[in-house]
């Protein structure tokens, strides 16, 4: 099979674009992507077998709404052009498309109108999403603008894939029959994230971690100020912040603010490959979501990742966090509420039971919840999709 996956993403860091992309690989398709370029890398590039076509730079510095469109657009027209172009070369089967934006899977019209499927992966829910970002309501014009942008995009798709079940639930309600679409959550590919037994935590330091996108909505303002409220009664606390994102300047603002340059420390992108080096460092995991924005229902596969490397996590009270776990995988704390998650900062320091109680659960749970034993759902689906054309 000949597939190409198109995503307005850098391809070295998104888990959920390489784990499809090189699991096609391994069992012996032909996988090529289109994808963002960071500064400094090449325009192509070949990794763990897949052709990557990087098309376009990008600095995640938008600030306002024609900005990021504008960027949007110029990526659907330049992934549009060059994926006629590989067709035509190649003749994909399959065109896996990644949103956000969910219109980009226009992208594909010529693949389409040739005979390739097309698959429209919702890693964010896109509606929701700028609603949250841009701060419009749910009866904004622009909200009611993305839904029936949705529905065109899901109906263009031969299937829809969703993160998460919450999801789910919504969009075949009011965008895309249940028949096409399924849900094929942020497992860690086990190929990267392996599974490692408990460790002592060091006496001179306890490291809390944090991989991800530096956006208020991830809550990141929370555990850095759960961090200034430690400074003395746990002072080899050190807070790792992996990532990028259009809010880093206020968060690097608000360390200076408190002081905390000595205990917080930004480190960028890091790469799929060199990520599990990063978490074997850590102590403890957190995940800090804001329950009152987008981030109450976006799943992230960073909880699933400490938790297959054997590192405890905090996260907080979010639906979708309390949709999949419970308390005898992870500590929750309230959203936003400082003092809280600090209360269990400290806890998870002093009681060694608890910290190895959890992540004796979390080995268990690890066992299915991970891409090697999930992998068949999406293969099933997509060879069914290609052998149906």
């Amino acid at each position: 099979m000949r597939v190409c996956m198109v995503a307005y993403t850098f391809y070295e860091g998104d888990n959920r674009v390489r784990r499809y992309a090189e699991s096609l690989r391994r069992r012996g398709d032909e996988v090529d992507a289109i994808v963002l370029r960071q500064h400094g890398s090449d325009s192509k590039s070949v990794v763990s077998g897949v052709n990557v076509y990087k098309i376009q730079k990008r600095d995640i510095d938008e600030k306002k709404q024609i900005d990021y469109l504008i960027k949007l657009m110029l990526f659907l027209f330049r992934s549009a052009l060059l994926l006629a172009k590989l067709h035509f070369k190649k003749r994909y089967d399959l065109i896996h498309v990644h949103s956000v934006p969910d219109f980009e899977v226009f992208a594909a019209v010529v693949p389409k109108f040739f005979g390739a499927k097309i698959v429209l992966d919702i890693h964010d829910i896109v509606p929701e999403l700028f609603a949250s970002k841009f701060k419009a309501g749910h009866n904004s014009v622009l909200f009611k603008l993305l839904v029936m942008v949705e529905r065109m995009s899901m109906g263009f798709a031969d299937h829809v894939i969703v993160a998460n079940h919450i999801w789910h639930e919504r969009l075949i309600k009011r965008s895309v029959s249940p028949q096409k679409c399924s849900v094929v959550m942020n497992y860690p590919d086990t190929h990267i994230f392996t599974c490692k037994s408990g460790r002592r935590i060091k006496s001179s330091s306890y490291i809390m971690v944090y991989p991800g996108t530096l956006s208020i909505h991830q809550g990141l303002e929370t555990a850095i100020r759960a961090v200034d409220v430690l400074k003395k009664e746990l002072p080899e606390l050190q807070f790792h912040i992996y990532g990028k994102g259009t809010d880093e300047e206020y968060f690097v603002s608000l360390v200076k603010e408190l002081k905390l340059e000595d205990k917080v420390f930004f480190n960028g992108v890091v790469p799929i490959e060199k990520l599990p080096a990063v978490i074997r460092q850590a102590d403890l995991g957190v995940e800090p979501k804001l329950s009152r924005t987008f981030g109450n229902e976006a799943f992230s596969t960073k909880i699933l990742e400490f938790m297959a490397m054997g590192v405890p996590v905090i996260a907080s009270d979010t639906l979708v966090h309390k949709y999949y776990f419970d308390g005898s995988l992870l500590q929750f704390f309230r959203s936003e509420d400082v003092q809280d998650l600090a209360g269990h900062i400290l806890s998870l320091r002093k009681n060694s039971q608890l910290r190895s109680r959890l992540v004796s659960n979390s080995f268990a749970f690890m066992k299915e919840y991970n891409w090697e034993a999930k992998k068949h759902l999406y293969h099933s689906m997509v060879d069914t999709l290609v052998k149906g054309k």
